[in-house]
Formats: C-alpha cells, sequence, structure tokens
C-alpha cells in the first residue's frame, strides 16, 4: 500500500510538473527580441536638429548587450536635442516588454524636468516624417522616471502624450502626463516595464509585473510637439499602429532585454501558423498546407 501511495505521489508531481512546463512554455511562446545585442541594426535614429538616421554624438550605442543613451560627445549644452532611436517595423496588437536604469548625470542645459526621466514612445508617427526641426514625435509614451528626494513620490510608468490624446476613465484626458499607481524607484537599479497595447481601444502599463495604469482610444491631438508636418497631425485621428522608439532626452539611461509579442495574427485553427494568444485577426497572414 506504501508503494502504491507513493507511486501515486510520483504521478501527482510529475503531472504537475509537466503542467507547470507547459503554463510557463504558453508563456514564453510568442516573444521576439528587437535588440541583437551587438548593434543598431533594424533600428533608426532620429535627433532634434539633425536629419533623420544621424545618430549625433554617437547619442544611441550598443555596448555589453545593453542599448545606452550617452552624451559624452556632445559639445556645449545640451541645445534641446531630445532624440528617439526607432524600430523600423510598426506594430498595432503587440506586448512589449524591457528593462531600464538610470545612470550618471543630466547633461549640461538639458531641462531640470527631463532628470531621471527618459521613457519608450509608442504608436508614433514615422521618423521619416518629421522635418529636422520637429522637437518630439507624435506619439504615446510610457514615461520613466526614477527618484530624485527620499521621501518624495515620484512614480514611474506614467503617460505622457505629445501630439496625443487619450480617454481616461471614460473622458478625454485634459493633461500632457497621467501619473501611474506605480511605486518610486530610487538608484541605478533595473527596473522592468511593459505595454500592452490593442490598437486604438486599450492601454495597459506594467511595472515590475504590477498593472499601474490603463486608459483607452490613443488619438492624434493635444499639443507639446512642435514643427511637425500638418499633413500628419490630423487631431481626433484614432492611432491603431505605429512605432515604437526609446527616448533620450539629457539623462543617460540603459535599456536591455527589450523584446516583444505581436498579438495580431492568424486565428484559424487549421492555418499551420495559428497561435492561441493572437489576440487580433488577420486573415492575410494564415498559410495552409
Amino acid at each position: 500500500m506504501l508503494l502504491c501511495n507513493n507511486f501515486k505521489k510520483l504521478v501527482s508531481l510529475f503531472c504537475l510538473g509537466l503542467f507547470v512546463f507547459s503554463l510557463t512554455a504558453q508563456e514564453n511562446e510568442g516573444w521576439k527580441p528587437m535588440f541583437n545585442g551587438k548593434d543598431l541594426k533594424g533600428w533608426t535614429t532620429k535627433i532634434h536638429h539633425y536629419e533623420t538616421g544621424d545618430n549625433f554624438g554617437d547619442t544611441f550605442r550598443a555596448e555589453d548587450s545593453i542599448i545606452k543613451v550617452r552624451y559624452d560627445n556632445y559639445e556645449g549644452d545640451f541645445n534641446n536635442r531630445f532624440g528617439h532611436l526607432y524600430f523600423d517595423k510598426p506594430y498595432s496588437y503587440y506586448h512589449l516588454s524591457m528593462e531600464y536604469r538610470f545612470v550618471g548625470d543630466l547633461h549640461p542645459g538639458a531641462p531640470v524636468f527631463t532628470k531621471l526621466n527618459s521613457g519608450v514612445m509608442f504608436h508614433s508617427q514615422d521618423p521619416r516624417t518629421m522635418p529636422k526641426e520637429q522637437d518630439w514625435p507624435i506619439s504615446v509614451e510610457m514615461q520613466f522616471l526614477a527618484g530624485i528626494e527620499e521621501g518624495k513620490e515620484r512614480p514611474t510608468g506614467n503617460m505622457c502624450s505629445p501630439g496625443t490624446d487619450i480617454e481616461y476613465e471614460g473622458k478625454v484626458y485634459d493633461g500632457h502626463c497621467l501619473s501611474s499607481s506605480s511605486k518610486t524607484y530610487y538608484g541605478d537599479q533595473w527596473v522592468k516595464a511593459e505595454v500592452i497595447v490593442l490598437g486604438d481601444s486599450l492601454v495597459k502599463h506594467i511595472v515590475n509585473n504590477k498593472l499601474v495604469l490603463q486608459y483607452t482610444k490613443p488619438q492624434i491631438g493635444g499639443g507639446v510637439v512642435n514643427r511637425f508636418d500638418p499633413e500628419i497631425k490630423q487631431d481626433g485621428k484614432l492611432l491603431s499602429e505605429g512605432f515604437i522608439a526609446l527616448q533620450s532626452e539629457g539623462q543617460p539611461i540603459d535599456f536591455k532585454n527589450i523584446k516583444i509579442k505581436n498579438l495580431k495574427g492568424c486565428t484559424d485553427p487549421k492555418a499551420k501558423n495559428y497561435r492561441k494568444y493572437f489576440i487580433k485577426s488577420d486573415p492575410s497572414s494564415c498559410i495552409y498546407e
């Protein structure tokens, strides 16, 4: 009887292990790295005052399997050289994940508000549609902040809206930035940041595996962006897709483990490339025998 009981326990543990392995495999399925760890192939820079593709001062650089933002090659003050590094493929329905940490000091002349401040832009306009003197891309931002004064709250994972609007709690939000419910992170620790974007409907911000903010209906509108092409800024137009970009605004920062899970694809179980995790159907992508 003891042998039978032990055997049953072993079988139960084995089955439990298979179940956990299956759940882990499903959770990991579909993730693709966006950064090869060696260079910036597949990414494009746009820095204020410079043409698209000009990575002035080697602002964005690939070192130690990290994308680093640095200003040691800048002469003089910052001069509002706000920059962004764009992944070359646009997305509409997806789950984006990365880790970031702030390092070093704010570059001289950078605005005070950019201290320990950066972010990732999404649903952004194509950088090739930005005039040389446009300062920010029309986009939505998941803003990253770190604490400056001990005991003074400064949450991260906030929403900012250069040239855009969002709806929050059923109405258009009338501010530029919307604070999340995250705690304050100090120093140069790595922080995990995720954003789930479902086209022009729902957006969720996640920090260290906790949901800290959600809102709906990202759309073109609002202010902040200057010297844009008026044909691009069509206020009221819902944003169903766009580019993803890492930000540079005077504060050195590191990014790593940048990956994405595309949630748009073939939802027909009969197709070879059907995946359970797809949320948005794309019949044109289906592949059959």
